[in-house]
């Protein structure tokens, strides 16, 4: 906003710089000139300077600006008796512009009456006859009234274009209220949907788990018990993460000051899954980088899903973990056997393999997975990069 004003108030300087030049100018060539005595010459020089200059003043001072011009179109003739009165038509026409451009109404037509008034007084000041009045006429119109209706033009249109802008920006901003609006509805509708069918079924079958579990014999098989205890913590994870996608989509995740989990997480989802007596090895090269929120989350999700397909079509007890911190990607690799029946099968799209490549290519990572060599093992691997201006000083 300053540098605006500081803009408009050279442009104001420079525009009466260049209407004292032209009228100076004329006043100092004009043909056939007589000669003036010192006293007039300077004072006429005078008036047509300093009432140009004053076009430098600031729009609440148009008003005064245009009967100061008025004034001078007729004190000039009266000085020069003869015709350069109209040395100062430069400044003349500036000045009604500025009248009807800055100025409310009232004080923009007692503005342009002065201005009529001292074309007016300076025609009859040089001695204009009656037959010439139809061109006193006419001078007035080109030289006050035309000025000055093209100023309120130019700011009716300006103040017309400026109402178009806001009402464009109010429709904008009420489509966008509109627009968020219905996704806070339809966040709301889904929330509640989940919350009335998947939660109430989920937490049921975490009850009823563990009803099973307190009821067998404490002689009984050791894997119906790690298979009900692994249910009932299941059940509660999952109860976890849902109420975590509850509370986003009410939008209360900040005011609870709940998060997404992320590698840090890591080791208890192992845990999740080693209840159900798996052997699972965690890997970790390299010191832990701190990754960005939602790449973070994304790297958990994606070892979530890994571990749920070695649990749905592995083979054997052992699924090894690895994760790689690099200076500018981690990588995680999940390996674990297939079952004998699976060794062989075509891998074609899954559900969620299509989950994990959709992730990977949200964060510009590389995903690879299928049958190992061997054909006895399943490799998941995913890498990210991660971009090392975003990591402290230590890390680099």
């Amino acid at each position: 906003m300053l540098d605006t004003r500081r803009s408009l108030t050279s442009q104001s300087i420079l525009v009466a710089i260049v209407a004292a030049v032209a009228d100076v100018g004329f006043f100092l060539f004009v043909p056939d000139r007589p000669p003036l005595e010192a006293w007039r010459f300077l004072l006429v020089l005078g008036l047509i300077v300093g009432s140009d200059l004053a076009l430098a003043g600031p729009p609440r001072t148009s008003g005064v600006v245009a009967v100061l011009h008025a004034f001078s179109w007729v004190l000039v003739p009266v000085v020069c008796d003869g015709p350069w009165w109209e040395s100062a038509k430069t400044g003349l026409l500036v000045a009604g512009y500025r009248a009807g451009a800055w100025l409310p109404p009232i004080p923009a037509l007692t503005a342009l009456g002065a201005l009529a008034a001292g074309v007016l007084g300076a025609q009859l000041a040089v001695g204009t006859r009656v037959q010439a009045l139809p061109m006193v006429a006419i001078e007035i119109i080109s030289l006050a009234l035309l000025p000055w209706l093209v100023g309120r033009y130019t700011t009716a249109r300006r103040a017309y274009i400026s109402e178009l802008e806001r009402r464009e920006e109010r429709r904008l901003l009420d489509e966008q209220t509109a627009v968020q609006r219905a996704v806070t509805e339809d966040r709301s509708a889904i929330a509640r949907d989940l919350h009335d069918t998947i939660s109430h079924h989920v937490s049921a079958i975490g009850v009823h788990a563990g009803a099973a579990r307190l009821g067998l014999d404490s002689a009984g098989d050791d894997v119906v018990h790690r298979s009900m205890l692994a249910i009932e913590s299941g059940s509660r994870a999952a109860m976890a993460d849902l109420r975590r996608m509850l509370d986003l989509l009410h939008g209360e995740e900040t005011v609870r000051g709940n998060r997404q989990p992320g590698l840090g997480n890591l080791e208890e989802l192992v845990e999740g899954v080693r209840s159900l007596g798996l052997a699972v090895t965690v890997t970790v090269h390299g010191p832990p980088t701190p990754l960005p929120g939602s790449l973070d989350v994304a790297v958990y999700r994606i070892a979530q899903e890994g571990l749920t397909n070695a649990l749905r079509h592995g083979g054997g007890d052992d699924i090894d973990v690895e994760v790689e911190y690099r200076r500018d990607e981690v990588i995680l690799t999940i390996v674990n056997e297939l079952a004998p029946a699976r060794r062989r099968e075509p891998q074609g799209t899954r559900r969620g393999l299509n989950g994990i490549r959709q992730r990977a290519a949200l964060f510009g990572g590389r995903l690879t997975y299928g049958v190992r060599p061997d054909e006895k093992s399943w490799r998941l691997r995913v890498s990210f990069p991660v971009d090392s201006s975003c990591l402290p000083e230590s890390w680099r």
